[in-house]
């Protein structure tokens, strides 16, 4: 992923602000916080199976 930056983060909220308005942008941050958190609980879920069954062989 390349180094977006402070000012590239700043264009892209001013474009998603823009494009989904005020009252959407707080639902899609909950929703993208919510999903992130679960691919990290399954990532480390997967990678604790891996290590296990490593350590049965």
């Amino acid at each position: 992923m390349p180094n977006i930056g402070f000012p590239g983060l700043i264009l892209i909220l001013l474009i998603a602000l823009i494009v989904f308005g005020p009252k959407k942008l707080p639902e899609i941050g909950k929703a993208f916080g919510e999903t992130l958190k679960e691919f990290k609980k399954s990532t480390k879920d997967l990678s604790d199976d891996v290590l296990e069954t490593k350590e049965k062989k």
